[in-house]
Order: structure tokens, then C-alpha cells, then sequence
């Protein structure tokens, strides 16, 4: 019982701290960019954290990279939960690729695109393909980048077949892509299944039994030596189901 009005206690503490972040950074994104410059991403990666601390949500970074990680790359992930879209930003420094959607998750939606998110309509040709020149500016520009190339939340197994954008980027600026491996200890809690909200996945994130995100950063892939960006693409997601093997099953 004790443990249990602790942890209330801390999470209240902890949401408030949250709500009154998010004031500031939802006014702070209505002013003009040059009042904001390239610090209002870092505030916004800062408020992630704060979000990962008040869902209650033990996350650990497991650095499984042989080699130094290097300083600018294409992020790409599975995606089994709604949780990535906040802790991916709060652990590397990128500029998230997200659905369209996300753009009207109230005071969520403001500050992502405030925050420079790159956003797409996932069923709209023009769309993607605008979303895709966005990335490869940004790429070229020296952001860091993240990509789903599930394309999109597709349950707690890696899916059929992964996107080929993050790798046709790579292949084309030459940057790497750096794989990080997702898993959720209590798969059934984590997983966004629909007709599932956000704010149920906050509330299951927020009572589950088991907290505990585990992700897992591996050594970065040059693209040399891949000629189409489906071989890359197959390459990498070959890779995904090894570590699908070593972690969930």
C-alpha cells in the first residue's frame, strides 16, 4: 500500500511538472521561428523526457554498437507502441517522421510540428513523396532523421517487408542508417492495437505491471555496397527478425 501512494505521489508530481511544460512550450510555439531558432527542438526533446518520467515508463538505451556511433545518420525503428514517438526524440537527437494524424493531438500536435516533425498522409502518393524530399533536405542539411519503415504501428512482430524511404535517403546522401531495436517487456500492455486511443495507451503505460522499454542501438550501416534501396531495405529487415528472434522468442 505504501509503494502505491508513493508512486502516486511521484507520478502527480511528475505530471505536473509535464502540464506546466507544455504551457510553455505550446506558447512559446506560437511565436515567429527567429524568437525560437534551432533551441525550441531542443526544449521539445527535453519535454519527451518529461513525458517518458510521467507515463511512469522505465526506459533503458542498451548500446549494443561495436563501433563508435556516428555523428549524423537515418534512425530507423519497428514500431509496435505509440511510446517510440516520444522516446525515440528523447534519446537521439533527430527530426521524427510521423503520420499526418499526429498534427491535431491537441497541444502534442502543435509542438511536434513546431519542432520541425516531418509529417505524411501514409495513403496519399503526393504526400509521401513530398514527405520524402523534406527528409532528404533535412539530411542533407545535417539532421539526423527517423523513420518507421514498417510503415506505421504494425503489432509487437517486425512486419512482412520494411518501407524502402529511409534506405532510398541513405543511398542517395550517403549518410547511414542506424537500426534500433524496440522491445516492450509486457507486449500486450505496450502494443497499439485499434481501435485503441492515445490516452488508453497512456493509462495502460501508466498502470501496467511491467514498465520496462528496452532499446537497443546497433552498429550504423553504410549504404555502400547496396544498389537498389530494396536490397538495402531486405538486408536490414533480415537483421530485424535475428534480434525479434533473440528478444521475443
Amino acid at each position: 500500500m505504501l509503494k502505491f501512494v508513493i508512486r502516486s505521489l511521484w507520478l502527480f508530481w511528475c505530471w505536473l511538472e509535464l502540464s506546466l511544460f507544455t504551457l510553455v512550450l505550446y506558447f512559446l510555439s506560437w511565436l515567429p521561428r527567429f524568437l525560437t531558432g534551432d533551441y525550441y527542438h531542443s526544449l521539445s526533446r527535453c519535454w519527451c523526457r518529461f513525458f517518458i518520467r510521467a507515463l511512469g515508463v522505465d526506459l533503458r538505451l542498451h548500446q549494443k554498437n561495436a563501433k563508435p556511433l556516428p555523428e549524423h545518420f537515418i534512425l530507423v525503428a519497428n514500431h509496435p507502441s505509440a511510446l517510440e514517438d516520444f522516446a525515440i526524440p528523447a534519446l537521439f537527437n533527430v527530426y521524427p517522421l510521423g503520420k499526418e494524424g499526429v498534427r491535431h493531438w491537441y497541444f502534442i500536435g502543435r509542438i511536434s510540428e513546431k519542432a520541425d516533425t516531418i509529417f505524411v498522409k501514409r495513403d496519399d502518393p503526393a504526400s509521401r513523396h513530398a514527405a520524402l524530399d523534406s527528409l532528404i533536405d533535412a539530411v542533407k542539411n545535417g539532421r539526423n532523421v527517423a523513420i518507421f519503415p514498417e510503415g506505421g504501428c504494425k503489432g509487437r512482430r517486425i512486419y512482412s517487408k520494411f518501407q524502402t524511404g529511409a534506405f532510398d535517403i541513405s543511398i542517395k546522401t550517403g549518410v547511414p542508417i542506424l537500426p534500433v531495436f524496440l522491445h516492450y517487456e509486457a507486449q500486450d500492455t505496450f502494443e497499439w492495437r485499434d481501435p485503441q486511443t492515445l490516452l488508453d495507451k497512456f493509462w495502460h503505460y501508466m498502470t501496467c505491471q511491467n514498465n520496462h522499454a528496452n532499446y537497443y542501438v546497433y552498429d550504423a550501416i553504410s549504404p555502400e555496397g547496396f544498389t537498389t534501396k530494396e536490397e538495402f531495405a531486405e538486408h536490414v529487415h533480415a537483421l530485424y527478425l535475428q534480434w525479434q528472434t533473440r528478444y521475443l522468442e
